[in-house]
Order: structure tokens, then C-alpha cells, then sequence
């Protein structure tokens, strides 16, 4: 996926990681309805792709709940892109080859980065469409001068976060972590 076992380990271990600090802001800022403690209310997940030793780590995606008011704060998340059952690196990176490669017509590959062709044209659709009519995209796209080219999503978006490949892709994920949760409000992050 990026290069090598190694650097995929060490890509996942990072996104967990970022996915902890987020929760961790989450959780000490307390509801955000009444201001109660929040207590942990995690979901289990069963994500599809190439994991290896990081599999482990991707069966939780940690969510809160108001001891209070019962009000829950799913924070952002870096490791998983919303509802999608793929984790977000792939679905990103799959959905970049996706589009460099022509997925229609005889003779096409019947996979792309382990996943089927029929998902990264879903995919492809989500970044072409839904993606570009959030009230995030909205938003976010004024901080990109020049603009990126929104027929390229997911592509022109990643270059946009330099060359290297899981550092690019930590910094994009990070950038669009708040359409991964609709119950906090995520600032977006202006670093581009």
C-alpha cells in the first residue's frame, strides 16, 4: 500500500495514535450539550483490507457518551473514513489508483490495492459527488489556493499534502477528519 510492511505498520500505528489524541480532546472537553463527563461507548468494527499486525487495533473506533444527558461524541477519526467498512488509508489510496486506471471496458483488473473494482467505483462516486457537496467541502476548499481539481478527488487533494507518500497521506487524513463524525464539531485544520 505505501511501501513495504514496515512503513505500512508504522502508517497505522500513526493513524491510531492520532486517533487517540483526538479522543482524548474529545473526552476532556466534555459534552458539548450539558457539559457532563463523558463516559467511553466504543464501536466495534470489523474493517476490510491488508492490516497485518495493525488489525488489532482497528477493531474499535472510540465514541463517548454523556454520563448526563446520554448525548454521544464520536470524535473524528483518522483511521476510519465515516461508515465505510474499509479503513480510510485504503479507501483513499485505492480510490487515487482507481482513478489513474481505466475501470471500465474488457480486460480490466478485477481488484485495486485488494479491493473490488465495483467498491472503488462506489468510491469513486463519493469523492466525485458526496464528498464535494458537504458543508465541509464547502468550507475547506477556500483554505487551497490555487483549487484543487475536484474530478481528481481523492488524488489532487493528496498531492496537495507534499510527496511523500504516508506522511501526505496522515496530513490529508487529518485535514478531512471532520466529515468522519457528525455528533462533535471538528474544527478544520488549516495547515495545508
Amino acid at each position: 500500500m505505501v511501501h513495504g510492511n514496515g512503513a505500512e505498520a508504522k502508517l497505522y500505528a500513526t493513524l491510531a495514535e492520532i486517533d487517540e489524541a483526538l479522543a482524548k480532546k474529545v473526552r476532556a472537553a466534555g459534552c458539548c450539550d450539558c457539559g457532563g463527563p463523558l463516559d467511553r461507548a466504543d464501536y466495534e468494527r470489523k474493517p476490510r483490507g491488508e492490516l497485518g499486525e495493525a488489525a488489532e487495533g482497528y477493531r474499535r473506533r472510540r465514541s463517548f457518551c454523556c454520563r448526563a444527558c446520554r448525548h454521544r461524541a464520536t470524535p473524528p477519526s483518522v483511521r476510519f473514513l465515516g461508515r465505510k467498512v474499509y479503513v480510510a488509508a485504503i479507501v483513499v489510496l485505492a480510490s487515487v489508483l482507481g482513478r489513474r486506471q481505466s475501470l471500465v471496458g474488457h480486460g480490466t483488473p478485477r481488484r485495486v490495492e485488494g479491493v473490488p473494482v465495483r467498491t472503488v467505483r462506489r468510491w469513486l462516486m463519493f469523492w466525485s459527488v458526496t464528498f464535494t457537496l458537504t458543508a465541509f467541502w464547502s468550507e475547506a476548499k477556500s483554505f487551497l489556493a490555487p483549487p484543487v481539481e475536484e474530478a481528481m478527488l481523492p488524488g489532487s487533494l493528496l498531492a496537495r499534502f507534499g510527496a511523500d507518500g504516508g506522511t501526505a497521506l496522515t496530513r490529508m487524513l487529518r485535514w478531512i477528519a471532520p466529515i468522519t463524525t457528525e455528533s462533535v464539531r471538528a474544527e478544520i485544520a488549516t495547515g495545508v
